[in-house]
């Protein structure tokens, strides 16, 4: 959050610097106004500054449209973008042509993009705000391949009796599958190595 001090002939002229200096509108601010000012004898002589202490909010939404629009408009892609704040968490969808190309390889463009702009909304957040990005449904439908790829491994190590060792994933796929055999009776989920590389293993109870 960042925050300024200006002085001004008026208040309004105060919160106009401050607005510049800031680079921001007066939507996204709040002031305090510190002192009123006065124009003095015959408004010409021991005339007071008016003094304002501008501070700039965080949106967490706007932040991330304005990266995000940034970003497209260097990759010369026309994407809409959905936002949705709840709990602390920022929901972000995008809507467009060839967006397969943001999702890339298992997702992996799209989580990359989802990191960046996680640190652009808390950059200047006071408690840390979760980005989920998405596109074309594809979270929800690669959560349903995962976790029939997780209910199959584990018919395998029952079968087996060997171990299973998936393919290095991000923390948020690594999940799913534990979430999807934490009830299995008959196996048990645990993640090794060191990130990006951890990956889940399957193994017998």
């Amino acid at each position: 959050m960042q925050e300024i001090r200006k002085t001004g002939k008026t208040v309004e002229e105060a919160i106009a610097a401050a607005l510049v200096e800031l680079e921001a509108v007066r939507e996204d601010v709040d002031v305090t106004v510190i002192e009123e000012g006065s124009k003095g004898l015959f408004g010409m002589f021991g005339g007071k500054d008016a003094i304002v202490l501008v501070r700039k909010n965080n949106n967490p939404q706007r932040d991330a449209e304005s990266f995000l629009r940034e970003v497209f408009l260097s990759m010369g892609l026309l994407v809409k973008i959905e936002t949705e704040m709840r709990d602390r968490q920022l929901y972000i969808n995008m809507i467009g042509d060839d967006m397969g190309i943001l999702i890339g390889k298992r997702g992996q463009t799209l989580d990359s993009l989802q990191y960046l702009v996680n640190l652009v909304v808390n950059k200047n957040s006071s408690s840390y705000i979760s980005v989920m990005l998405d596109t074309e449904n594809y979270r929800q439908r690669r959560k349903e391949t995962l976790e029939t790829l997780a209910h199959n491994l584990a018919k395998k190590v029952k079968h087996t009796k060997k171990n299973v060792v998936l393919e290095p994933m991000n923390p948020y796929e690594r999940r799913i599958i534990h979430s999807a055999l934490q009830n299995d009776r008959f196996t048990k989920t645990f993640s090794e190595g060191e990130e990006p590389y951890r990956n889940v293993v399957i193994t017998l109870k």
